[in-house]
C-alpha cells in the first residue's frame, strides 16, 4: 500500500517527506519523545516541539526555555507557538529569528480548552479575522526567512465556521502552509474528524500546502486521507500515542517498502525503558524521567494482557531498573492486540464552547484578548 500520488511537502525552504507531521501535543513532544519518532522514521518527516506559549517566551520563562531545546540531529528544527496578542507574537517569533532558536514557527489556533476559548484564544480566536489577519501578520513580519505555518479547526461550532475565511487571510498575510483538524471546538476530540472540510479547504485555497488532521490511527488512514482530500500532507496527533514506531510505518506506506511487522510486547517494552530513559536525561533525573513516562503506560500497553495489578505498579514506577523488571513479568511474545491501531487519547464528546461575554456579535471587530487567555496548556 503505497501513495504514488504524494509529492514531497514543502515548508518555506524545508522539502519533507514523506509528508508527514508530527502534532504538538502538550507533555508529549517533548525532544525525547520526537528523538524516538525520528529514530523510527529514519530521520524522515517533521517533528514539532510542544505548543510554546509567546509570552513566556518573551518572559525566558524557565520551563519554556527548557522545551524550545533541540538536539543536534534535529532538522529542521520546529517551534509551535500560541498567543493571543499581536505585538507579543511579533516579539516571540523576533526573538527565535535574532537568537536562531528554530527553523519553522508553526501557530496554534486549534486548542478547544474550556479555560482558553472563554478567554478568546484558541480555537475561538479565528472567528474574530482582524486579530487573527494581525497576529499573522506580526508573525510573517518578524519572521525574516523563517517559514509561518499554522494550525486551526474549523470553527467554534457547526453555525460559526472560520476555517475558508482563515485560510484566505493565510494566504494574503504570507502564510507557508495549513493545517486543518477536521473537527469544531464544540466536538473536542469526539466523533468523527470530517475529512470533507480538509478537502473543501484544499479546493479554497491553492496557493499553499494544506495538511489535513484529524482520525489518523494508522498508515492506511494517512494514505487515505490524501487520497480522498487532495491535501498536501497529513499531521499526526494521538494515533502515535504509545507507538511512536507509527512513524516507521509511515514512511514505508508512502514509499512502497511494505509495511514493518507490527511489534511483539517485548519489543513493546524495549522502547517503553528507552522512553523513559531519554526522559531522564533530558529532565535531568532518573526518577523524574520515569515518573514523567508514567502518563504513557497506559497508551504504550493497551490491548495487551498484562493484569490490573501490574498496571497500577507501572503506573508509580519511579526507577528505570524497576520499570524493565515489573515489565518482564509480561508475557513478551504477546502479539500486537487487535483493535489497538485504533482511536487513543482523548476522546471527549460534543460540548458547548464557553466565549467572552458578545464574543460572536461581530465577526470583524477589534476584539482583544487578555494576557491569561495564554495559558499553559495545548490541544488542537
Amino acid at each position: 500500500m503505497t501513495n504514488d500520488a504524494a509529492t514531497p511537502l514543502q515548508i518555506g525552504p524545508h522539502t519533507v517527506w514523506p509528508p508527514v507531521v508530527l502534532a504538538p501535543m502538550a507533555g508529549i513532544t517533548n525532544a525525547p519523545f520526537r528523538t524516538l519518532c525520528r529514530e523510527f522514521s529514519g530521520g524522515k518527516g517533521l517533528f514539532v516541539s510542544e505548543m510554546i506559549t509567546t509570552r513566556a517566551l518573551v518572559e525566558r520563562d524557565a520551563k519554556t526555555m527548557r522545551l524550545i531545546h533541540f538536539d543536534g540531529t534535529e532538522k529542521p528544527r520546529s517551534i509551535q507557538l500560541y498567543g493571543v496578542d499581536p505585538e507579543t507574537v511579533g516579539k516571540a517569533v523576533r526573538m527565535i529569528v535574532d537568537e536562531d532558536l528554530a527553523d519553522h514557527v508553526d501557530l496554534n489556533f486549534g486548542c478547544p480548552v474550556p479555560k482558553i476559548t472563554r478567554k478568546g484564544g484558541g480555537s475561538a480566536l479565528p472567528y474574530k479575522r482582524n486579530l487573527l489577519r494581525s497576529i499573522l501578520r506580526e508573525a510573517v513580519g518578524n519572521a525574516g526567512s523563517l517559514p509561518v505555518t499554522m494550525k486551526m479547526r474549523k470553527g467554534i461550532d457547526d453555525d460559526h465556521m472560520t476555517y475558508l475565511d482563515a485560510g484566505r487571510i493565510a494566504v494574503e498575510e504570507g502564510v507557508t502552509a495549513i493545517a486543518l483538524h477536521g473537527r469544531t471546538a464544540a466536538q473536542h476530540y469526539g466523533g468523527t474528524a470530517d475529512w470533507d472540510a480538509i478537502a473543501r479547504l484544499k479546493e479554497t485555497v491553492t496557493e499553499i500546502p494544506v495538511l489535513g488532521n484529524g482520525d489518523i490511527w494508522s498508515a492506511e488512514d494517512a494514505v487515505r486521507m490524501m487520497r480522498e482530500t487532495g491535501c498536501d500532507g497529513v499531521v499526526v496527533g494521538r494515533g502515535c500515542l504509545g507507538r511512536p514506531w507509527l512513524f516507521g510505518d509511515l514512511v514505508a506506506a508512502f514509499e512502497g517498502g511494505g509495511a514493518p511487522a507490527a511489534p511483539v510486547f517485548k519489543e513493546v517494552a524495549r522502547v517503553m525503558v528507552r522512553h523513559a530513559e531519554l526522559l531522564g536525561e533530558w529532565l535531568e533525573s532518573e526518577e523524574r524521567g520515569v515518573i514523567d513516562f508514567r502518563k504513557h503506560v497506559a497508551w504504550y500497553t493497551k490491548g495487551f494482557s498484562v493484569g490490573s495489578d501490574l498496571r497500577k505498579k507501572l503506573a508509580v514506577s519511579s526507577s528505570l531498573a524497576e520499570l524493565a523488571a515489573l515489565l518482564s513479568e509480561v508475557d513478551g511474545d504477546q502479539s500486537w492486540p487487535l483493535g489497538a491501531d485504533g482511536p487513543r487519547g482523548r476522546t471527549s464528546g460534543r460540548n458547548r464552547v464557553v466565549l467572552p461575554d458578545g464574543w460572536l456579535d461581530d465577526p470583524y471587530d477589534c476584539a482583544s484578548v487578555s494576557a491569561d487567555a495564554e495559558l499553559d496548556t495545548s490541544g488542537g
